[in-house]
């Protein structure tokens, strides 16, 4: 019996589903929403190693892996389903406005440097000069990330959609999994149209994904959601080459001209609302490093929930039949290739030997 059953139709769970039905299995998404209808797309697509990690770690090491291969992911998915999906190797550009904060930046570049991740240091000067748009005052310097790289998340997870039904998997839109029941050689999954038996579970829900109830297993790991508010400004031209970082603030340009500042971090639960302040605060931020932006109006802003939890939520839970992936916080965009390609092997071999 080879059929897999995922709960979480984001970009980790469609990526699996993907590799899934290319390995040969039957698989059905199960999400109490729409395909790729949450974090993946309200997420920036970030795919930054360099803007998120500083020492060796599993998910440092993860996270480096999936960003070698995602050109190819993508390039594959384009030509699966004859779609174009915006992927820039822009790079990315760290700025300091103080000695300090430049000495900051060189203490944490040489930290990357070990674990693989490269950056250049740049002076006030070269960064006038290619990235003009930049507040100048009192710029001490930065460094470039040449790595970093952006995707425009609803592009991949349209694609992966077409992918996906052209392969065979069943998506079960408006059906969240409510239990996972293992059973000797099956787990059933319990939905609100029913049940269905399985020989695989992947929880891949997202900051929802610990609420689902296991039998014949321990419970799954918490998972949180984690509220981040995004602005979005559409520009006539492209005037952001770069990621752009300071301090807590990213400003990027997707090819549509859309640039987009983010982001905040709350823990508000699942409320769903804006939040003038914090708009009010990115405006802010946003404008410190581009000037140009305190004259203009977003021409939108959002959430989404970034799925928390304790720690990368990657494999087998207690059973062959039970599996995890969930709890990307920030990196699912990044980590989407990788996670799926892991539990593709986990679970091919596991299966197989049964």
């Amino acid at each position: 019996m080879s059929q897999v059953a995922i709960a979480g139709a984001g970009i980790v769970g469609m990526s699996l589903a993907w590799r899934l039905s290319q390995a040969g299995f039957t698989v059905t998404v199960y999400d109490k929403g729409t395909v790729g209808g949450e974090a993946s797309w309200a997420g920036a697509g970030m795919l930054a190693p360099g803007g998120e990690y500083e020492d060796d770690s599993p998910a440092a090491r993860l996270a480096i892996e999936s960003r070698s291969l995602y050109p190819a992911f993508v390039r594959e998915l384009e030509k699966a389903t004859r779609s174009t999906i915006d992927l820039q190797e822009t790079g990315a550009l760290d700025l300091a406005y103080s000695d300090a904060e430049l000495q900051a930046l060189a203490k944490r570049a040489d930290m990357q440097r070990r674990i693989g991740i490269e950056a250049k240091r740049l002076d006030a000067k070269q960064i006038r000069t290619f990235w003009p748009r930049l507040r100048t005052e009192e710029l001490a310097g930065g460094y470039f990330y040449s790595g970093d790289a952006v995707v425009n998340p609803r592009e991949v997870v349209s694609a992966l959609r077409k992918a996906t039904l052209a392969n065979g998997v069943q998506l079960r839109e408006g059906s969240a999994v409510l239990e996972a029941r293992v059973e000797h050689d099956l787990v059933i999954i319990r939905t609100e149209a029913g049940e269905s038996s399985q020989a695989a579970f992947v929880v891949a829900a997202g900051a929802w994904s610990g609420s689902i109830s296991l039998q014949g297993v321990p419970p799954l790991p918490k998972s949180e959601p984690i509220r981040g508010h995004l602005l979005g400004y559409q520009q006539p031209e492209q005037i952001c080459q770069s990621i752009v970082r300071y301090g807590d603030t990213y400003i990027l340009q997707r090819a549509n001209g859309l640039l987009v500042a983010g982001a905040s971090v709350e823990h508000a639960g699942f409320d769903r609302s804006l939040d003038l302040k914090t708009v009010d605060r990115l405006q802010k931020q946003a404008a410190f490093v581009m000037p140009h932006l305190g004259e203009t109006t977003p021409t939108e802003a959002w959430n989404g929930f970034r799925p928390g939890s304790e720690g990368l939520q990657i494999g087998q839970w207690h059973s062959p039949r039970i599996y995890r992936a969930y709890g990307h916080y920030r990196n699912g965009i990044l980590l989407a290739p990788v996670t799926a390609k892991l539990l593709t092997e986990e679970i091919s071999a596991s299966l197989e030997m049964r």
